[in-house]
């Protein structure tokens, strides 16, 4: 990219800290336990921001170049960040939820419809409903403000490996909404398997991997399978 490093200034404030208008609780994804998947290095993405507060777009943009990584896109509305991303086309989205004219869910569908782009959702609050509406689509992490640069930096990796496995589960079906059908249910298995055999997120992908190869069978079939046995195994089902 050609961009220089820099080191991240321990005075940095978190973005959407109380000090901010804006009031947010601190769990920084969704199960507020995320372990960053191993064998991951850390890589330059072309980030598209999208924020309707001008202290969180250039939150962002300041702790993003920081990181090492190019924001090519910034947005204070959901249209514009539909427009920003289909001319910039960047590697990773990352949109406040809650924005005039388009909210970050609406908008990351209509980026997606075009070109396949994970995104990271973030929110002033931890809200189940519209974590359940996200799981829908294309979201592979949720951010709630405050934001610290650890957080962001776990929510960016997150959302790259599980964007990596939804591609090899997107290369077995046979078209894209498929793909988001397996891709649910697929992580329900993950789940069962983080919890049962103590592993964590990219484990649990590999063994589904393994299974299936050793099988001779699509991962999704593999997960369906755990996901029966473990109903089985569930009193009162």
């Amino acid at each position: 990219m050609g961009s220089r490093r820099m080191t991240i200034s321990e005075h940095d404030q978190p973005a959407g800290s109380p000090s901010n208008p804006r009031q947010a609780t601190s769990s920084p994804l969704t199960n507020g336990t995320e372990v960053v998947p191993e064998g991951l290095s850390p890589e330059s993405l072309r980030i598209g921001v999208a924020d309707d507060e001008v202290e969180m777009r250039d939150y962002f943009q300041r702790m993003l170049r920081r990181m090492g990584h190019e924001v090519v896109c910034v947005a204070e509305n959901g249209r514009q960040l539909v427009d920003g991303c289909l001319a910039a086309e960047p590697d990773l989205v990352i949109a406040d939820i809650r924005m005039p004219e388009m909210d970050g869910i609406t908008a990351a569908r209509a980026i997606n419809e075009q070109t396949l782009v994970p995104v990271i959702l973030v929110s002033a609050h931890h809200d189940p409903e519209l974590v359940q509406q996200a799981a829908e689509g294309h979201i592979f992490a949720y951010l709630v403000k405050p934001i610290k640069k650890e957080d962001l930096q776990t929510a960016i990796q997150v959302a790259m490996a599980r964007f990596r496995q939804f591609q090899v589960v997107q290369n077995e079906a046979q078209d894209l909404r498929r793909a988001l059908s397996e891709r649910k249910i697929i992580e329900r298995a993950k789940g069962v398997l983080m919890k049962k055999a103590g592993l964590d997120e990219s484990a649990a992908f590999r063994r589904l991997q393994n299974v299936a190869s050793n099988k001779n069978q699509k991962l999704v079939e593999i997960a369906q399978m755990i996901l029966t046995a473990e109903e089985a195994f569930t009193p009162g089902t």
